[in-house]
């Protein structure tokens, strides 16, 4: 048991096993609360089974605090994925981890007891301390991160550096976490204010609001730049597993702490006189960010393509393309990337140019839709590069490696690529005509998602399983992490 509770705690592979599997049983339980579970009856069902106190006048706070539950251990596997990959002191390391993993902890056992079982305030206080101890945890991986450090310099002239060895893609990472910790507060701060003349609400609920508090434009401001930060986060991520470099990687980290700093400025004039001017701003820094992503996918589908040819000396199209798409779980990542483009980036900004040329004259509730599954599908996509991620950490290989791969993509897109149909479709079709077109698209979203969900409950078991036997594969990722420990 001992042995076990060190992987799973002491290990980055376990600790994100657990975060995973805290993810999966909330998002596999709270699932069932849906509009199309409680079409089908199973809504009632599980409420009763139980013994949630679900009232409706207090279903804004609920999806908040479910929201966080989430997000926060999605955080958790971002900060163990960046203390695993990047070098520093052990003192930072440890506290970090010990810090996020409490934090994220109590925040989702205690804040989901709150929402969903009785308001119980004891438990609302170990939520409030569990963000806390993140929001902590955040401060020292800033420290811990800090690139001005002479022992972090580097002389490989084949990565992004200054003149005197800065590592520009650790200074990437170290923008992220500080302008993360720094927009923490956007959240907070009204938070603070509850019973002071704040109230829950949903961003979606009050986007036609002729106006709107200062507190109100702060939530929303820190729903979009937190979302955003970790999209920017995992990015980095990505690219520094798939060891990122060449002239791809010296333009793109300048233009990514660029953008990360611009965006955040952006996003936090919404609070102040620069309002009107503030999603000009935004446009302005979202740019640099993505054209830094774009260089990661030129860099690594050209680095797939020479490895998988290397043995041709006139390699066709075909041979190019199958070697790149050889191993999924290497290619999807930055084909989850691009995929995003299409379904919530670009059409975000396509959105918030066109606003009162297109989305302002629709219902309501057309509007409504969009946004929420942007939001939607955002999320989503960055929990299915994780996932990707993942299976490579854990060494999944041969057929078992393709199926988890390809399934991840294809039901991914199938569901998200249905999604943005759904949202968009006032565009092309009138509401006289639409329900095939939208029945249509509620079984692709159901299906995709569905088996996604199966395929992530599939992994769990067989993880769980392997926990069970004295040999089993987490006594082989434990010791390979300790050797690795050793080398560095």
């Amino acid at each position: 048991m001992k042995e076990r509770f060190n992987y799973l705690f002491g290990s980055t592979k376990g600790l994100i096993l657990v975060a995973i599997a805290m993810i999966a049983i909330v998002t596999a339980i709270w699932g069932m609360l849906s509009g199309p579970m409680a079409e089908m009856g199973v809504r009632e069902v599980v409420i009763k089974l139980l013994g949630m106190k679900i009232e409706q006048s207090e279903r804004e706070g609920r999806i908040i605090i479910l929201y966080h539950s989430i997000a926060m251990a999605v955080v958790a596997i971002e900060t163990y994925m960046v203390t695993g990959l990047l070098k520093m002191k052990e003192f930072y390391k440890t506290a970090v981890r010990v810090l996020i993993t409490v934090g994220y902890m109590l925040a989702m056992i205690f804040g989901m007891g709150f929402a969903y079982f009785g308001h119980n305030w004891a438990f609302h206080g170990l939520y409030i301390t569990g963000l806390a101890l993140i929001f902590f945890a955040g401060v020292l991986l800033t420290i811990a991160l800090n690139p001005w450090d002479p022992a972090y310099f580097i002389t490989d002239t084949n990565y992004a550096r200054t003149k005197k060895g800065v590592d520009l893609e650790r200074a990437a990472f170290f923008t992220t976490a500080l302008t993360t910790v720094i927009s923490a507060l956007f959240g907070a701060i009204p938070g603070s204010y509850y019973g002071h003349g704040f109230e829950s609400f949903l961003a979606e609920n009050i986007i036609r609001y002729p106006e709107k508090t200062t507190m109100e434009y702060s939530i929303i401001g820190h729903l979009h730049i937190m979302l955003a930060l970790i999209g920017i986060m995992i990015t980095l991520i990505i690219g520094r597993w798939l060891d990122f470099k060449g002239a791809w990687h010296k333009i793109a980290m300048p233009l990514m702490i660029l953008g990360c700093i611009v965006l955040n400025l952006g996003v936090w004039g919404v609070v102040t006189p620069l309002e009107p001017i503030a999603h000009m701003i935004i446009y302005v820094g979202a740019t640099p960010s993505m054209l830094a992503a774009l260089f990661l996918l030129i860099w690594s589908w050209n680095k797939f393509i020479k490895e998988g040819t290397a043995h041709l000396a006139k390699p066709t199209f075909l041979q190019k393309l199958g070697a790149m798409v050889r191993d999924p779980l290497k290619f999807g990542p930055t084909w989850q990337m691009l995929f995003m483009n299409f379904t919530t980036s670009g059409i975000g900004i396509f959105m918030a140019i066109k606003l009162d040329d297109i989305f302002r004259l629709w219902p309501a509730r057309e509007e409504r839709i969009e946004l929420t599954g942007h939001w939607h599908a955002l999320s989503a996509i960055i929990a299915t590069i994780i996932l990707l991620y993942y299976g490579d950490m854990i060494g999944l290989k041969g057929k078992v490696r393709q199926l988890y791969g390809w399934g991840i993509i294809f039901l991914s897109d199938l569901a998200l690529g249905a999604v943005t149909i759904f949202e968009m479709k006032r565009l092309f079709i009138s509401e006289a005509e639409q329900q095939p077109l939208v029945n249509m698209l509620m079984y692709m979203i159901d299906f995709g998602l569905g088996f996604l969900l199966v395929l992530l409950a599939v992994v769990m078991v067989w993880r769980l399983i392997d926990l069970f036997k004295p040999k089993g594969r987490w006594t082989e990722e434990m010791t390979h992490e300790l050797a690795q420990e050793v080398a560095k």
